[in-house]
């Protein structure tokens, strides 16, 4: 390691390095340590086909602020990291793999040669997010790293799926699920993406079946369905329809009739009052169709095209088919009227092809139950929701929830643990592979085809990767975690079902809050996607800024909940405030160091010291600090006491933020600019003071930022001297491992707090003045003070730093704001008023020739526009607005030029012209 801070910041010198030597220390390795609390993490598991996006680069720094933070304050803490194996995503990845480069489909292979690609295919890029999260510095425990398939993970998955089963949670049905065309399989509730399009209504007339019966006119959104209809539903309370309900009607162009039934569903209100019923595409048909014992006819394939149900149009598209059905009813005289209507569409999450409702059997867990204490949990305050707001949404689904699809047609997954004996039907769901039917003893049995949701498996994530079923230590010390970070857009796929599993599998909640945060915008506020292009990649972000700028900005510019807009301009200003608190380290350092680079001495802050600052000890009275010193003292001090609560409240962006405006103006802008004179005194004690309290200052500031810039805070650290009883209870001395500061009331110095306060409120106010009047800094004022009472003494008693840096040779006092001098300028700050002479403000000479320069320029601006609006051709010719335009330019002049008249002829008096 170099000796000094390098002279420029750049990130690219060192985030590497210091990552691998915090991971090369086990400095990120959690231990089961009893005289300790444990704080507990697990990482929502990025997808294996995943690349670090904007998204997980602010869901894992939130993560990684919060447990560095209870590292720091003496907690056992872990965070438990680890990857999702992603059924369909990674499926879909593995099978075009195989179609570009053998040309082969997975059917070809075969499962078992399939699976072995697939596990190929992980091992090559399934590690890639992670090693993408150690550069964005997450201080995850990779030792204890897991993954949704990996032995200990799958264990947890059958002995679960059993579990359920044997307690009639779990069953299989044919029923109506989520079928998505272009993945292949079936989708839970929570899986399909809803969205409001512009589509059309088509209004067709189905002819009465019986002479003198009345046609009955129906709306669809989906004509290619009618083929699979099986009765025409209105509501009994319909007037309207009261005598048509038991007639037929005839399916157009099919031929076949369907019998008009009564039922609540139909709203009188919408459309005409009546529906097709078509059990096998639509969920709410299925379930008038079990009212009434209705037959279930399927018309489309799994694929999306018609089957022979469909007649003519067999084997078509669905849309082709649309296409074409409709324009064949209305050639007939089928088509009443269309209407352009917003129509919910469901998609799948994965792929965004529109879902299509099938009829399938599948396997299923029953929510009733498992619910009830997941309810019970949120609504007796054992898990909570920051923010709060969130707990409606949680409970709103849980209240309202459907029996949960399981199953999906894939080979990449875990395998369903169920087998059906060929010879007796009979369903064996054990957790050992059975080699016979347990029933009748035949040896002809095969497992089910199917893999269960991805869901299934990061739902038991909070346990499984502790050990469980088994009674590990991990289990029993870490569990249950202590906080869920993720993004409101999470809530139902992940996690209600962490909190019914956990509440079944453990007896508890698997978490006590859950953070929930906003995403990350683009700078329109739209969402980043591949369609649109707008989506920011963090690891050139990180390239081009540094992690640190990079994780300070998406912790301090969101507030739990709601989203946040990326924009270069505060990318930069994250870098800037990097390069501020490593030049201003850098100007530390070279203070407290001699030319030989040892550490100059420091002032002892208990009289056991051995002079490296420690600052351990909350008595400073061996140290004689100066107003100063103790304004910086109990700043750092209350900010410690501020961000602490406020990383308590998950308010981490007003954490984030104090620390900033502690560094960026308290720190540096002020105190080393009072002290810096005191460094180049020949005062030796007064010196060691100083470089004291920069040290410690500088320490504790560290100490509260690194949680956000983990990187910057340790290499800055690394150069400052470290006392014994430092290195004692941190031995490597890392800041990583550093303590976490605490407020104490004896680093509270209220007095010299309001003194500094105040000379700082009137220090600015003069720099105001100046830039208003546009004096040099560098010319030398004397100022007049109005205050009263303890004001006055506050002000006195600050008087030499005004003096020092507002460049004020003289102050003098009045009692009363009217005894103030003339012809000044004026400043009012809190419990004072400061009044600057105007002839020290103003060079009256140069101002003199500013203005007469001035007046001339508004003249000849006055002339020219003058005889432009007295040249007849150009007000005749030219259009009325130039015209207006024109005259509006002669009067602004015209002012202009009579203010500067004024102005000159008084400054001509003060030079005597």
């Amino acid at each position: 390691m170099e000796k000094n801070l390098a002279k420029t910041y750049d990130p690219k010198d060192f985030e590497d390095r210091i990552y691998q030597m915090w991971e090369e220390n086990g400095a990120f390795k959690a231990q089961v340590d009893r005289s300790k609390k444990p704080f507990t993490i697990v990482m929502p598991p990025p997808n294996i086909t995943g690349q670090l996006h904007m998204g997980h680069a602010l869901d894992q720094t939130l993560q990684d602020v919060l447990i560095r933070w209870k590292r720091m304050q003496g907690y056992s803490a872990l965070w438990l990291p680890g990857s999702d194996h992603a059924s369909i995503a990674t499926e879909v990845k593995v099978v075009n793999k195989i179609r570009e480069e053998e040309g082969l489909e997975k059917e070809d292979l075969g499962r078992e040669e399939f699976l072995k690609r697939a596990w190929a295919w992980k091992k090559e890029y399934g590690g890639r997010i992670t090693r993408q999260c150690r550069k964005l510095g997450d201080s995850c425990d990779w030792s204890r790293e897991r993954f949704t398939m990996d032995e200990g993970c799958s264990k947890a998955v059958r002995t679960f799926f059993v579990k359920l089963y044997k307690k009639g949670l779990i069953y299989k049905g044919n029923r109506l699920i989520n079928w998505c065309p272009s993945c292949g399989t079936s989708l839970s509730d929570a899986e399909v993406e809803h969205e409001d399009k512009n589509g059309l209504y088509w209004y067709f007339r189905y002819p009465a079946a019986e002479k003198g019966g009345k046609d009955m006119v129906v709306a669809t959104s989906r004509p290619e369905t009618m083929f699979g209809d099986v009765a025409i539903a209105v509501n009994p309370e319909d007037e309207r329809y009261k005598d048509m309900v038991g007639q037929k009607v005839i399916l157009p162009l099919v031929g076949k009739e369907i019998p008009i039934i009564a039922d609540p569903y139909p709203d009188p209100e919408k459309g005409t009052g009546a529906v097709k019923i078509t059990p096998a595409h639509d969920p709410n048909d299925f379930e008038v169709g079990e009212r009434h014992d209705l037959e279930v006819l399927s018309c489309i394939n799994l694929d999306a095209t018609m089957n022979d149900l469909a007649g003519k149009y067999a084997g078509m598209d669905r849309y082709e088919c649309r296409k074409q059905w409709v324009a064949d009813l209305d050639a007939a005289g089928y088509l009443v009227k269309t209407e352009e209507m917003v129509i919910p569409v469901g998609e799948c999450y994965r792929c965004h092809t529109v879902i299509e409702p099938m009829l399938s059997d599948q396997w299923f867990v029953k929510m009733e139950d498992l619910a009830k204490p997941a309810i019970e949990a949120a609504e007796s305050g054992k898990l909570k929701h920051v923010p709060e707001r969130f707990q409606k949404t949680y409970l709103h689904w849980l209240y309202d929830i459907r029996d949960w699809c399981i199953s999906r047609q894939l080979w990449w997954g875990h395998r369903i643990p169920a087998w059906y004996c060929e010879d007796c039907g009979e369903i064996i769901v054990e957790e050992e592979d059975p080699t016979v039917c347990p029933k009748c003893g035949s040896k002809h049995i095969h497992q089910d085809e199917d893999v269960l949701d991805t869901w299934f498996s990061s739902a038991l994530w909070p346990f499984s990767t502790l050990g469980w079923p088994d009674k590990t230590e991990d289990l029993d010390y870490f569990y249950p975690t202590n906080v869920l970070v993720t993004g409101y857009d999470i809530i139902f796929f992940w996690i209600v079902r962490m909190v019914f599993s956990g509440c079944e599998a453990m007896g508890e909640p698997p978490f006590e809050y859950v953070y929930v945060h906003g995403l990350v915008r683009d700078a329109q506020g739209r969402k980043m996607s591949k369609s649109l292009g707008n989506g920011i990649d963090p690891l050139l972000e990180i390239d081009k800024y540094g992690a640190d700028a990079l994780r300070f900005m998406l912790t301090t510019g969101i507030t739990p909940g709601n989203d946040m807009r990326y924009q270069d301009e505060r990318m930069i200003a994250a870098r800037n405030f990097a390069n501020k608190l490593w030049n201003a380290s850098r100007f530390v350092i070279m203070n407290i160091k001699d030319e030989d680079d040892n550490f100059r001495p420091l002032a002892k802050c208990c009289a056991d010291c051995c002079g490296m600052a420690c600052g351990d000890t909350d008595d400073f009275s061996y140290i004689a600090l100066k107003d100063e010193d103790k304004w910086m003292i109990s700043r750092v001090n209350e900010s410690v006491k501020y961000v602490t609560e406020a990383m308590d409240k998950f308010d981490l962006a007003m954490a984030g933020q104090r620390v900033y405006d502690l560094i960026w103006n308290e720190y540096c802008d002020w105190y080393i600019e009072i002290v810096k004179k005191r460094l180049w005194s020949d005062d030796e004690e007064d010196k060691k003071v100083a470089r004291f309290v920069l040290v410690v200052a500088l320490k504790n500031m560290l100490e509260m930022l690194h949680p956000f810039m983990p990187f910057i805070t340790e290499e800055i650290w690394s150069f400052l001297p470290h006392s014994t009883c430092e290195l004692q209870n941190n031995p490597k001395g890392y800041l990583i491992n550093a303590s976490w500061p605490v407020y104490s009331d004896k680093r509270h110095f209220e007095s010299e707090e309001a003194i500094l306060n105040m000379s700082m409120e009137a220090i600015s106010a003069i720099r105001n003045i100046r830039a208003e009047a546009e004096a040099a800094p560098s010319r030398k004022l004397t100022a007049v003070i109005f205050a009263e009472g303890a004001d006055m003494d506050r002000i006195k008693a600050g008087e030499r730093y005004i003096r020092d840096l507002a460049n004020i040779t003289e102050i003098s006092y009045v009692d009363d704001a009217a005894k103030a001098p003339e012809d000044v300028m004026s400043a009012v700050i809190a419990g004072a008023q400061i009044f600057i002479p105007l002839d020290e403000l103003v060079d009256y000479n140069a101002e003199f020739d500013r203005l007469t320069k001035e007046k001339k320029r508004l003249e000849g601006e006055v002339t020219r526009v003058e005889k432009k609006l007295s040249n007849q051709g150009f007000v005749s010719k030219a259009p009325q607005k130039v015209v207006d335009e024109e005259k509006a330019k002669q009067a602004q002049y015209e002012e202009m030029l009579s203010k500067v008249t004024e102005q000159l002829a008084t400054v001509a008096e003060k030079v005597g012209k």
